[in-house]
């Protein structure tokens, strides 16, 4: 009896390749925020990195009222140096560092019809190039109250996003990219993995010290077990002088759900190989991607 010799599947990601998280201490000079990023971005690009990510709101201190004061325009693209210096900064540390920039996340500014301003938590990818590949609006508002611990309440200044945002990284393959509070919501990584076929999540984020220790961890391991791919996850450094306390522990997922690399609270850089067989590997071993049942349940990713 003869046997048949399944056909490979192609790689997700396409060659191995070295992935950075940048765990940034930001204050509140904005040109100094941005001049300590350039100097990271450029560390970690000199140890090997050909994709490197900031944190969240790496260019401002976190927090409803400093959205509004840090916010710059992005529309239309590219927008003048003088009313958008981290659009401008970005696009500098990817060109002259040679890499894909998943640059955190900055407050935008939007004006609607020429009157009403609308601000966003946006995150910019730009290519080695420097140009501008991708946009990313935070979807889901961080609106928590935990009696006693915590009340956060995003909405009462940020709009939300409304796109499920993957970018294409040249000769790597394609990503997701989502903010913070996006990652509590499955549907979203399921969509980015499934639909556009992502070899890794990723995740500027800024937990704090109460959800944290909770679930930072937790969420990026259960991404990447969902979906048997990478999950990148990059916070800020934390600050105990700052109004907010940012949780920190940036870390590194691979497709099995294990921890490759975590920080601590301090600023550092983290950084792991990432290998598509390793993503084949898991879904060949534990292959839910031919198991699920969508006669029972839907698929959220059509």
């Amino acid at each position: 009896m003869s046997t048949i010799t399944p056909t490979p599947r192609p790689l997700l990601l396409k060659k191995p390749v070295k992935l950075a998280c940048v765990q940034l201490a930001s204050g509140a000079d904005k040109a100094a925020n941005l001049a300590h990023a350039a100097a990271k971005v450029a560390e970690a690009a000199a140890g090997g990195a050909k994709i490197v990510v900031l944190p969240e709101c790496f260019n401002s201190p976190y927090g409803c009222e400093f959205f509004p004061s840090y916010a710059e325009p992005l529309l239309p693209s590219p927008p003048p140096a003088e009313s958008s210096p981290s659009f401008h900064a970005l696009a500098a540390m990817a060109r002259d560092n040679g890499v894909y920039l998943i640059g955190g996340s900055i407050p935008e500014v939007a004006e609607s019809n020429g009157r009403d301003k609308k601000y966003y938590n946006t995150s910019l990818t730009f290519g080695p190039s420097g140009a501008l590949l991708s946009t990313h609006r935070k979807v889901h508002l961080f609106d928590i109250d935990i009696p006693g611990r915590i009340r956060f309440r995003e909405s009462e200044v940020l709009s939300a996003g409304s796109a499920v945002t993957t970018v294409e990284l040249g000769e790597y393959g394609r990503v997701g990219v989502a903010i913070c509070y996006d990652i509590r919501f499955p549907e979203l990584a399921m969509i980015a993995a499934r639909r556009d076929g992502c070899f890794a999540l990723v995740y500027p984020g800024a937990f704090n010290t109460t959800t944290g220790p909770l679930h930072w961890r937790l969420q990026g391991q259960a991404r990447a077990m969902d979906n048997q791919i990478y999950v990148a996850l990059c916070s800020p450094a934390r600050d105990t002088t700052a109004g907010y306390h940012a949780w920190g522990h940036s870390l590194i997922v691979d497709p099995m759900a294990q921890v490759l690399v975590e920080a601590d609270e301090n600023e550092t850089i983290v950084s792991a190989e990432l290998d598509g067989a390793r993503i084949e590997e898991a879904r060949s071993g534990i292959p839910l991607r031919d198991q699920r049942r969508f006669d029972v349940y839907p698929d959220v990713s059509q």
